[in-house]
């Protein structure tokens, strides 16, 4: 039997045990603080620009050897004539006298004469804006002396910049994402149309009460599609955080900003049910849509896999393990895509590796790193939404074509920092949406501007978004 403790072994083995939870403690922040630290491009979403100096540098490709430019065998890319309809001058060159034997030749082209030889330069006119001043004469009475002036129309006065400078203007804004003293600056600078910062501002909201139709179009096309892409990034309202949310398919994107980021922003987007395959990151309001209609992003995932191995401990042979599976999985796709095999072919390619990831996972839960256990546990409650892409056509395993669309938002974000207003907010969400399905259907964005804000002053329908599709 063990002799009892004295008092001073009884308060040394409490100060050990407290000691001992406290450095458990301490352990698992300093941990916790690594990972933070670790943190880079190649294992978050932080983005390049902002990787810490400690992180790895970015992967410089191997050379090649071969000499820079077009390979053998590459088709050109020459540069393309415009249509004789965009030509404003022609200035022809005829030959004289034959090289061969000095003899005359005719000015005219005869039958049997080859084509000409073409070559265009392009070049601006000098730009100045149209100026168009109405002017209200007055004529004094020679009976009575009064003084009678013509009025200039109410139609007239009620817009001092023409649709297609307010087009052009809107443009630079939605299109560059430029302020609204650069857009002044424009206007005065390149089109000798001085304008103030107050009337850009006038011309802003005028050009997103002209898109507020063809803004709706779009999103009934985002949330009735079969397969659409969606992601969100921050944006700001007077100096608060709001969120825009974005959605899209081949031909059309919608685009709303919302204070909240989670169900309601998403509903904002979507509306109160999903319809169709979503595909997105692992964000958890997006769990409000079954598993089966979802197709997880496997860039992140591989980015998670990244953190995983550069976070060290006892889960690097996971992280290892999930890296070769994203390989094989996108040389599968890339596969596929390339025409290589069927669709068929790559289900049966890709069999042991969805075998391989759920044994991955599954064995990830019992994971010494706590971290790495919750990321295997969540993945697995949506593991189906790993393999949409394999049996669904037009799903994609990553969510790339979305965040490419989202990009020139965060480029805007970031020279802006935002909108001060809620009107301001609408033009963004508006202007970007018919901006980035113009570019989706390789149409041109300047002349949908024109013929919106047109129809908007003559109190006309705005011409449709997706009428061609």
């Amino acid at each position: 039997m063990d002799a009892p403790l004295c008092p001073g072994c009884r308060e040394r083995d409490a100060r050990i045990a407290v000691q001992a939870t406290r450095i458990a403690d301490l352990e698992q922040r300093l941990a916790a603080l690594e990972a933070r630290l670790g943190t880079n491009s190649t294992n978050s979403s932080v983005p390049p620009s902002a990787n810490p100096l400690g992180a790895p540098k970015p992967v410089v490709k191997k050379k090649s050897g071969r000499k820079p430019g077009g390979q053998p065998g590459h088709p050109p890319h020459l540069k393309q004539l415009l249509p004789p309809e965009r030509v404003t001058k022609t200035r022809v060159f005829v030959p004289r006298h034959c090289e061969h034997c000095q003899a005359a030749l005719p000015a005219q082209a005869r039958p049997g004469d080859p084509e000409p030889t073409r070559f265009q330069t392009i070049e601006l006119p000098p730009l100045a804006a149209e100026v168009t001043e109405y002017q209200g004469q007055a004529r004094t009475c020679s009976a009575c002396g009064h003084v009678t002036r013509a009025p200039i129309p109410a139609e007239i006065r009620a817009h001092s910049v023409g649709p297609r400078l307010t087009a052009t203007l809107a443009y630079f804004s939605g299109c560059h994402g430029l302020g609204k003293r650069p857009v002044e600056e424009i206007a005065a600078a390149v089109f000798a149309a001085p304008v103030s910062l107050g009337t850009v501002a006038n011309l802003e909201q005028e050009m997103s009460a002209a898109l507020e139709a063809p803004h709706q179009e779009a999103l009934t096309a985002v949330r009735t599609a079969a397969v659409k892409n969606a992601d969100e990034t921050s944006w700001k309202q007077a100096g608060k955080l709001c969120w825009l949310w974005g959605a899209a398919t081949a031909c059309v994107a919608a685009f709303v900003i919302h204070a909240k980021h989670g169900a309601t922003g998403l509903q904002a987007l979507l509306g109160a049910s999903v319809h169709g395959i979503l595909c997105t990151d692992r964000l958890a309001v997006y769990e409000q849509v079954l598993a089966e209609y979802r197709q997880l992003c496997w860039a992140h995932l591989k980015r998670d896999f990244r953190k995983i191995v550069d976070r060290g401990g006892a889960s690097v042979r996971l992280g290892r393990e999930g890296l070769l599976i994203v390989r094989k999985v996108f040389a599968a796709w890339h596969a596929f895509q390339d025409g290589a095999c069927t669709r068929d072919q790559l289900g049966e390619n890709l069999a042991p590796v969805v075998s391989q990831m759920s044994r991955l996972l599954k064995r990830g839960l019992s994971s010494r790193d706590k971290s790495t256990a919750r990321f295997c546990a969540n993945v697995l409650k949506v593991e189906v939404a790993l393999w949409t892409f394999v049996v669904e056509e037009g799903v994609e395993p990553t969510n790339n074509f979305m965040e490419r669309l989202l990009r020139r938002a965060v480029l805007w974000r970031k020279r802006s920092f935002g909108c001060w207003s809620a009107a301001g907010c609408r033009f963004v969400e508006r202007i970007l949406t018919v901006v980035q399905t113009r570019r989706l259907q390789d149409k041109n964005v300047l002349e949908y501007l024109h013929d919106a804000i047109l129809a908007h002053r003559n109190g006309q329908h705005c011409p449709q978004l997706l009428s061609e599709r």
